[in-house]
């Protein structure tokens, strides 16, 4: 096995449970970059707070006289967490759990809290929905779509290496503001198989700094060659509005799509509330 786990590797799907499929990869590893890169750190990094909220759609496990048995979950990660999981580990993990009794739902409730909180480092909150519940019913993102604020430009915005934070720097400050937007054009790629990611990013920010969306969609832009994990991704943006707007309050997220049927949501807060993670289109 890789450094990486499984994740690009030719692997078989188990037919029994095994926590020891669970791969753990070191959150500092992405965040040593950041700072590397950004320069943020000290006081702010450690005033920041977070979750990775994983919804799960593919649970299914078997009732004591071996009738299979289906539900969605949601996995709530605490950012403080040394570890993160994963994912194509994750999603093998979960089908080890397939062909595996249970008495009840409070039992696999509790087996998938103690494995990935063994994983990660941490306590993971485990909700187990049930499919006529409500819980994850499709919402609409918050705020101003900038989308299209570029449509009135006649120079081309080009295919960047990677991230492009210099298009952030040096805005004007003035009067206290709040901005609340999203862009549905995030994209990256995994650092392993290089497979490409989207997402929803969504941005609640206050600052005395002026925030052009035109330069700010360029940034979001600039994503789409870079690689690194989702939560890397949302926690560099997070760093770079820090360090060039000095918010006041500020909330980053980022809704991604789902593959092998989960789908994974950063949240990233500076004086912020973390709220709820909603599923979004296409998810």
């Amino acid at each position: 096995m890789s450094i990486h786990g499984v994740l690009g590797e030719s692997t078989s799907y188990p037919k029994t449970y095994d926590p020891a499929i669970l791969y753990p990869i070191s959150r500092q590893i992405g965040r040593d970059e950041i700072i590397k890169q950004t320069g943020f750190g000290g006081v702010c990094q450690s005033e920041y707070q977070g979750v990775d909220v994983w919804q799960v759609f593919e649970l299914s496990w078997l009732n004591p006289i071996g009738v299979s048995q289906v539900a969605m979950a949601r996995l709530i990660i605490p950012a403080n967490s040394p570890n993160i999981i994963e994912s194509k580990s994750l999603k093998l993990y979960f089908n080890s759990l397939n062909f595996t009794k249970f008495d009840n739902i409070k039992a696999i409730k509790n087996t998938i809290q103690q494995d990935l909180s063994q994983c990660v480092g941490a306590d993971v909150d485990v909700q187990i929905i049930d499919l006529d519940s409500d819980e994850l019913d499709i919402v609409r993102p918050v705020g101003y779509c900038i989308d299209d604020v570029l449509s009135d430009e006649s120079d081309e915005v080009l295919l960047s290496d990677d991230i492009d934070g210099t298009v952030l720097k040096n805005p004007t400050k003035g009067e206290l503001k709040s901005y609340q937007f999203y862009s549905n054009l995030l994209r990256s790629n995994c650092p392993v198989t290089n497979q490409p990611d989207w997402g929803v990013l969504q941005i609640d920010v206050s600052t005395k700094y002026e925030l052009d969306f035109k330069n700010f969609l360029k940034y979001v832009l600039s994503f789409r060659q870079h690689n690194g994990f989702h939560e890397q991704c949302v926690e560099r943006i997070f760093a770079d509005l820090v360090m060039c707007f000095e918010p006041n309050a500020l909330r980053v997220s980022a809704n991604y799509t789902r593959r092998g049927g989960i789908d994974i949501n950063p949240v990233r807060v500076l004086h912020a509330e973390i709220g709820k993670v909603k599923r979004l289109v296409r998810q």
